[in-house]
């Protein structure tokens, strides 16, 4: 293994100006990385990926990489890019195993900062503020930290040791969590205020599944597809499987379907192959796993035996942009004994007196700021679903946001 990494890392053309590091959200320092590692000093090169970015570990095993880093490669224009995934993967592992955080000791100590969901943005924020010195609660309405990380994405796809790591390591930086406590029914933003948090920051990503509203929805059989990631052990689902809907979500449920006893899968999609939501690696992946595809297939109606679909195709309106239509006449009815909706999440509404818009999503300015004076919000609540390495950029704008504003108040 650690041969080839370090063969995979000589590749490096070292670019004066890294292509790869401008297509990452957070502009990973691939080259730089890469120079430390070269050179003997993994340490170096660990320390500068999570200082950068406190998910590195996270995000080289899950990130759509062919969009990002190796997809800007300019060895991937004519081969194959540098995988720098498996190399930022292996520093940033070996980094986490090692690294001992000491709490900073500076005029930031005991002022209090709320941090309300331990998903992407809530770790991220967790670790810049406690870095800084501040006296940090972490609220999680779960038992364990990590938000879609811990209970979203399958154990195949992100080994869940890694969020123990970072959990000790939040402790070890003085973090206080507070797991199995939703801010909002019995403590709200009020109450904290009270209790002379100075800033709330609010990361609870997206977890109430967007409903179809079609009739047969809430018959026995039909489940939807966060809820299952939560557990998936719990459900019984026989052997044939419809899913309706096409993003990464619906593939994490495909796969794992498959490796908890289904014999047969089937992503239900209304448009085809090339607009797909997931991304072209967790598509080819599920295809690999033997996730079966029917495409051009737009649910009517869910019943005891199944899915009723219709036929669609895509035409062109005349304001240029395409739609998808019904085929008349083409009902049909594909048997599952188990169907799941995959379209998308929103944000629970268990906040009050925060501005959101139509679809539930809080509304801020660029650095997070809410409508309420000291109330931030960054990732998946705020932008809907997205990828972590995004969530992770936008909370390191929001918490130089918050560390101003504390400023601010004075002491």
């Amino acid at each position: 293994m650690t041969k080839h990494i370090i063969e995979e890392a000589s590749r490096c053309l070292q670019c004066k100006k890294p292509q790869c590091s401008r297509g990452c959200p957070v502009s990973t320092p691939a080259n730089l990385m890469i120079e430390a590692l070269l050179a003997g000093d993994i340490r170096k090169a660990g320390a500068m990926l999570f200082e950068n970015n406190p998910l590195s570990a996270v995000c080289s095993l899950i990130c759509p990489h062919e969009n990002f880093c190796e997809g800007h490669c300019v060895l991937g224009r004519k081969g194959a890019p540098v995988h720098v995934s498996a190399v930022e993967q292996y520093i940033s592992r070996n980094y986490l195993e090692q690294y001992q955080p000491e709490r900073p000791v500076n005029g930031n100590n005991g002022k209090r900062i709320a941090v309300v969901g331990s998903g992407p943005a809530g770790i991220t924020m967790a670790f810049i503020l406690a870095g800084q010195g501040f006296d940090v609660t972490l609220f999680e309405s779960e038992e364990l930290i990590g938000g879609v990380l811990q209970y979203g994405i399958p154990d195949f796809r992100l080994p869940k040791d890694i969020l123990a790591r970072l959990r000790d390591k939040l402790i070890g930086l003085g973090v206080k969590i507070r797991p199995n406590t939703m801010i909002g029914p019995v403590i709200g933003i009020d109450h904290l205020f009270a209790d002379d948090y100075k800033v709330v920051f609010i990361g609870t990503g997206v977890w109430n599944p967007r409903p179809l509203r079609l009739k047969g929805e809430s018959l026995g059989h039909v489940h939807y597809a966060i809820h299952y990631l939560k557990n998936p052990d719990v459900y019984a689902l026989g052997k044939r499987v419809a899913i309706i809907g096409a993003g990464n979500v619906a593939m994490d449920v495909a796969r794992t379907a498959l490796r908890k006893g289904a014999r047969e899968v089937t992503v239900l999609y209304r448009r085809g192959e090339d607009d797909i939501s997931a991304t072209r690696y967790e598509y080819d992946y599920a295809k690999l796993d033997g996730v079966r595809f029917r495409f051009y297939a737009s649910p009517v109606e869910i019943t005891d035996k199944g899915v009723v679909i219709m036929d669609t195709r895509v035409v062109e309106g005349e304001d240029g942009r395409s739609r998808v239509e019904s085929v008349e006449g083409s009902e049909s009815l594909f048997e599952a004994d188990s169907v799941f909706i995959a379209v998308s999440q929103a944000p629970r509404s268990n906040l009050t007196g925060l501005e959101v818009g139509k679809t539930g999503l809080v509304i801020t300015d660029e650095e997070g700021r809410t409508n309420r004076p000291g109330v931030f919000a960054s990732g998946d609540v705020v932008t809907g679903a997205k990828t972590v390495a995004e969530a992770v950029n936008f909370s390191k704008r929001t918490a130089k946001a918050i560390i101003d504003y504390v400023s601010g108040l004075g002491d």
